[in-house]
């Protein structure tokens, strides 16, 4: 299986790029926000990727973080979530977002998405509520633990400093200052909303 390529990046679009690896050019499918990371063609490149194969077809598809990769493959699993869904919701929100809703059971947030209805948004927060918490980091501001009730408190918290007003970065941020003068404050939602709010801009 083809889990990493390496070489120079020979074209790109926002869905595909071509990688020239020892003379051998790999054409993948790619989100859009791999395609925005990615250097100029010309230039050196590695991507991480996931092959899936058909009964007439080997389609490769890359990914500029193995994080994008991990979720790419969680959405595929979703019975009616193909690799090109799995693309498209990738293409349309950030992977934090996207962690973010699910964990917090968000389905409505997640119908935003184009292309996702109400029954596959329900979908993928009842089959992936508990994978997506067992991503090893996953919505983790750094110094917070990577426990599933750890990232349920961060979410929450999170959800309520940004309906609060906070947007998002400045709600990350002021999470982590909080997680990082004291990791006691994870333990209830309230306590770390508390500590978040005195990190956050005033």
């Amino acid at each position: 299986m083809i889990a990493r390529l390496s070489g120079r990046l020979a074209a790109k679009s926002p869905t595909e790029i071509v990688v020239d690896v020892g003379g051998v050019s790999f054409a993948l499918s790619v989100p859009l926000p791999t395609f925005e990371r990615l250097p100029e063609p010309g230039s050196p490149v590695s991507v991480f990727t996931h092959l899936h194969v058909r009964e007439d077809a080997l389609q490769l598809y890359g990914f500029f973080t193995e994080e994008e990769r991990d979720l790419f493959r969680i959405l595929i699993s979703v019975n009616g979530i193909g690799p090109k869904m799995a693309q498209g919701i990738l293409s349309g929100i950030s992977t934090a977002d996207l962690k973010s809703h699910i964990l917090s059971g968000n389905s409505g947030a997640l119908t935003s998405i184009p292309g996702v209805g109400r029954k596959i948004a329900e979908r993928l927060v009842v089959e992936l509520r508990d994978k997506i918490s067992r991503l090893d980091g996953a919505s983790a501001p750094a110094g917070g633990s990577s426990s599933p009730e750890g990232s349920r408190i961060r979410t929450e918290a999170l959800l309520a400093l940004t309906s609060l007003g906070y947007n998002r970065p400045a709600a990350e941020k002021a999470i982590r200052g909080a997680l990082q003068e004291s990791p006691d404050v994870e333990s209830t939602v309230e306590s770390l909303i508390r500590a978040a709010l005195r990190h956050a801009p005033q």
